[in-house]
């Protein structure tokens, strides 16, 4: 393409664009994001975007203010004329409530879709959604990327020998499965029944973990109960060591302090989420995705194929 590329950034997670733009070898554009008094956000680009390929990273992650600033930031790049204007959230917020699963009840993530779409974005670049359903809420392209390359690499950077993938529960056994066949690793799996909305109880292990190094991944963490409770029932049956590693580490509530509690090795989680709070938790690895998402972007301001960084 021939216009002009730039990248912009709202304030949920500032760093991680600073580092797409750094991988780019460009700076972050000039944007103003403030707070009227009584809390409405304002948002004015401080910079011409008209005929411009504009980017706009900015994840949807509590509080709802962050996506009030991805919408106006949207908004106000149409409405200056930008030539196409791509909305990249590292974290798609709301992607649990995917379906109609109970009476009176909304299908959050087709909202926050329509909303991204009526406030002028022309495409939608995400990573690890939650649900690979929502991607078909979209009535505009979006391109879904992969923290595999990145969580593997975490793993490789480990002793690998004598070990085994474990997802901590059944939701996410296509996701290890996918990263045991790529390394080479046998796959165990975690029974367990949920209890409550944020509760689950674990059951038993299918698979032989005894005396071997555990590899747990999930997509996201967020009161970290479950990853916390397959880990007691991982070292009850005889796990040698257990290691966790994860896209998005939402770390609600006293995650944290629960993770750090848990017979677990390590945690190694992605910067899609900006770990906002820095107590001297030892046990946490941030993991960098700019360069899968830097990437992705020089590709989509090509036209070049963006499923092709994973195959």
């Amino acid at each position: 393409m021939g216009q002009e590329l730039k990248i912009f950034s709202g304030m949920a997670n500032r760093s991680l664009a600073e580092e797409i733009a750094a991988y780019l070898g460009a700076a972050l554009g000039d944007v103003e994001v403030s707070r009227f008094a009584d809390g409405e956000t304002f948002v004015k680009f401080n910079e011409n975007v008209r005929g411009v390929d504009v980017f706009i990273v900015q994840p949807t992650v509590s509080p709802a203010s962050n996506m009030i600033e991805l919408l106006l930031m949207l908004d106000a790049a149409k409405r200056a004329s930008a030539q196409r204007v791509t909305a990249v959230v590292p974290y798609f917020g709301y992607a649990r409530q995917d379906r109609k699963d109970q009476p009176r009840v909304s299908i959050a993530a087709k909202l926050m879709a329509n909303l991204i779409t009526v406030a002028g974005a022309d495409r939608v670049l995400t990573m690890d959604l939650h649900a690979s359903q929502i991607q078909g809420f979209f009535d505009i392209p979006m391109d879904h990327l992969f923290a595999a390359p990145v969580l593997m690499q975490y793993f490789k950077d480990l002793d690998v020998r004598n070990a085994v993938m474990v997802p901590p529960d059944l939701g996410g056994t296509k996701m290890a499965r996918a990263l045991a066949g790529k390394m080479g690793l046998s796959l165990a799996v975690i029974d367990k029944r949920r209890v409550g909305p944020d509760r689950s109880e674990a059951v038993h292990v299918i698979g032989e973990v005894a005396g071997r190094r555990v590899f747990m991944v999930d997509d996201l963490i967020s009161t970290a109960g479950t990853v916390c409770e397959a880990a007691r029932v991982l070292k009850e049956n005889g796990a040698k060591e257990v290691y966790l590693a994860c896209t998005h580490g939402l770390f609600a509530g006293n995650a944290l302090e629960k993770l750090d509690a848990a017979p677990i090795e390590e945690v190694g989680v992605t910067n899609t989420v900006r770990i906002s709070r820095k107590p001297p938790f030892r046990k946490i690895r941030v993991l960098s995705v700019a360069e899968i998402l830097g990437e992705a972007i020089v590709r989509i301001h090509r036209s070049e194929s963006v499923s092709s960084l994973f195959e």
